[in-house]
Parts: structure tokens; sequence; C-alpha cells
């Protein structure tokens, strides 16, 4: 399905301007027709790219900003009055591209008589399942602006989170790059350089001169393959990660790194107690606070967790007593959910929990970003130092025997 928009006449000589969802152009005109319209001009919106290439490649969450943007815009504007209909019409006006499609397909469902949650719900790769469930919980309650505006405010915070630790980890990732750019320069460019003049003069190489020797030529020679080999390898690596079974996998093993590990295992923990404590502020109940935090969560491992401890409390026992047995989740998370249970303050208990976690996941990204500047200094110092080694040595061997 594809989003075309139009401009027509109306029976009465008046001029329209809309959107319609269509499969082709043919079939926009034909349902434009069948409206009483007499067609001007029917325009294909661009639309979201759906090929296996794009979704392979394509960073999840990559609209996340424009999202939580446009749920606060669409709260300010419901909250002033104005109907639904022409605050996605509002919204629509002031994105491009995809984004844009997006917001004119929800208009277009809207106007054909679904709800918002509903419409949202037919594109899970833009809105995602506590978006659609908080809206729904709007929906019914008649407080879609009020909900709108508390889902802004988590998604801003969670942005502001991921921002924080992306910018800890932004200059050691840097350092790494510049590593290899240099590392690529030296081996194709200088070393083959200073090599010649030591070839030519005739004189067996020293191991170290033999070994750096090979490397060149391997990078000089085979280089597009070798690159080639990589990038093939990066995509299957991603396209199994894709995968339930790779997710699986890989998030099981991240939890076990050192360092990272807790890191990552406070992350998602942190996430799930917003995300569990803004629900149930909405009036949504525990049960279905903790799936839906099941299925938001990035961490399949957890959200297995969740889903268990959900069983359990399903069949009866207490919330700490049902995630215990799960061995994911820290003691004083256990505790807080015990306590939260049986004093009745869950979601402000959780609330600092979330804080606490985020304070100490900033922590140690700062720490992370501090430990690994010095690693990437040190270890492209004893990759250029080998080179400058190998390249030196048989100058000094030459020396020596005259």
């Amino acid at each position: 399905m594809a989003v075309f928009a139009y401009k027509a006449t109306d029976p009465t000589a008046m001029i329209v301007r809309g959107t319609i969802i269509a499969d082709s152009p043919r079939q926009a005109r034909d349902e434009l027709r069948g409206r009483g319209l007499t067609i001007h001009d029917v325009v294909a919106q661009r639309a979201t790219t759906n090929g296996f290439a794009w979704k392979l490649l394509r960073r999840p969450g990559r609209s996340a900003a424009k999202v939580g943007s446009a749920v606060r815009e669409l709260s300010t504007l419901l909250g002033a009055g104005i109907p639904l209909l022409e605050a996605l019409d509002t919204l629509a006006n002031q994105y491009r591209g995809s984004f844009r499609s997006s917001l004119l397909m929800l208009r277009e469902r809207v106007a054909a008589g679904s709800g918002l949650a509903e419409a949202m719900r037919e594109q899970p790769d833009v809105y995602d399942m506590l978006c659609v469930q908080m809206v729904d919980v709007g929906e019914n309650s008649g407080t879609l602006d009020v909900v709108l505006e508390q889902l802004s405010s988590f998604s801003e915070r969670s942005l502001e989170f991921k921002d924080r630790v992306t910018s800890a980890l932004m200059y050691p990732a840097l350092v790494l790059f510049m590593s290899m750019g240099v590392g690529m320069f030296l081996m194709t460019v200088v070393v083959p350089m200073l090599l010649d003049n030591l070839l030519d003069a005739g004189r067996p190489l020293p191991l170290p001169t033999r070994i750096l020797k090979g490397l060149s030529d391997g990078v000089r020679h085979h280089g597009w393959w070798i690159g080639i080999v990589v990038v093939l390898v990066a995509v299957g690596i991603v396209a199994a990660l894709r995968t339930e079974r790779g997710q699986l996998f890989w998030h099981r093993l991240l939890l076990r790194l050192p360092l990272v590990g807790g890191m990552a295992r406070k992350q998602e923990i942190a996430r799930v107690a917003i995300i569990i404590s803004t629900l149930m502020k909405s009036g949504i109940v525990f049960l279905q606070a903790l799936e839906t935090a099941a299925r938001a969560t990035k961490n399949r491992v957890i959200g297995q967790a969740l889903l268990s401890g959900r069983d359990a409390v399903l069949a009866g026992r207490d919330i700490g007593e049902a995630l215990a047995p799960t061995n994911v989740f820290p003691p004083m998370v256990i505790q807080i959910f015990t306590v939260g249970q049986q004093s009745g303050k869950l979601e402000e208990m959780l609330d600092r929990l979330s804080a606490t976690y985020e304070r100490q996941v900033n922590s140690l990204a700062t720490r992370l970003a501090a430990a690994l500047e010095p690693i990437l200094i040190v270890f492209l110092s004893i990759f250029v130092g080998f080179i400058l080694f190998a390249t030196i040595l048989p100058i000094l061997e030459a020396g020596n025997v005259l």
C-alpha cells in the first residue's frame, strides 16, 4: 500500500485536497471517482521502504526521536481543542519523507473510522507496542492528550538516557576508527615504499620484516577480496542477529560479558521500570503493564523473564517470588517489586529504581570510555611501533655488517 496526495473538485465545484491509501495511482483515481470527485492530480508520496536489504541494514528505532516529537506536538494540539484529523494534518505538513507517509496513513485510517491505536498497530516498525498500548488507553478513557503527554515524557527521557551513554562511548569509537584508517595507510602506502629500498639491496630480511611484508602484500593485492569477505561476514552476522534465535543468543552472551554485561542489564531494567511505572500511572493493570514491558524491552532474555514472571503471577504468586527464579534480576530489583506490592507504592519505587540505575549506567559508561581510550591508544602505539621496528631492524643489521 502507498499514500497518494490528490487535488480534485467535488460536486459543488469546490477544490479539495487530501490523501488516500491505494496499491496504485489507478486504484486511487478509481476510489476518488467513486466518491464523486473530479480528479486534477494524484501524486505518490514517498513511502517507507520495505525491501529486505533495507530491513537488514536499517537501524531499529531510527524514527524514535521523530515519533517522540510528533507525540508531544499531537498532545499539545489535542489539549488546545483541535480535532484529531486536523491535528494529524498539521503534523503531516511539518515532516518529510517516510515519516510523513506514516502520518498520512494514520490520518487516512482514522478518517476511515479506525482508532488511532488501531492505525498505529498497522505500522509496528514506526510505533512500538508501548506507544500503541498507551494510545489505546487514552482513547478508551477520553484522556488521549494527557496520555500522549506522559508518553512523550517517557520517550524524551529514554532518548536522553541513550544519548548520554552514546556520547560517553563516542570518543573511543572515533579513536578506533582513526586507528584502522592509520593502519591501512601505513600498510598500503608507507610500508611498501620503505621495504622497496631494502629489497633492492638484496639482503635477507629478518622475521619481523618478512611478517610485515606479508601483511602489506596481502592488503595491497587482496584488499578488495578481504573487504568483500568482511562485508559479507558483517551482513551475515546482522542477518543472524535479526532472527529470534540469533537475538536470544546474543542477548544472553551480552549479559554475561564483564563490565558491559552489568551495564546492559541495568540499562534494560531501568527501561522496564520506566515502562511499567508509566503504564500503571495511565491506569493499566500491573499484569498488562508487565506484558507490554516484556514486548517493548530490547533484550530477549529479560523479556522472556518478564513473561515468565507474569505467568507465575497469574498462577497466584507474588511479584517478587515470580521474578526471583528467572535469575535475571538482581536481588535489589526483586526486593523493590516485593516491597512496592506490599506498600501499594510500586510506581513510585520503580521511578526511583530507574533513576538510580540510569545514574549507575551513565557512570559505568563514562568509566568504560575512560578505560577504553588509553587501551586503544596503547594498541595503536604497539601497531605503529611494530611497523617501525620491522622497518628499521634490517637497516640496523646492515649497519652492523658494515
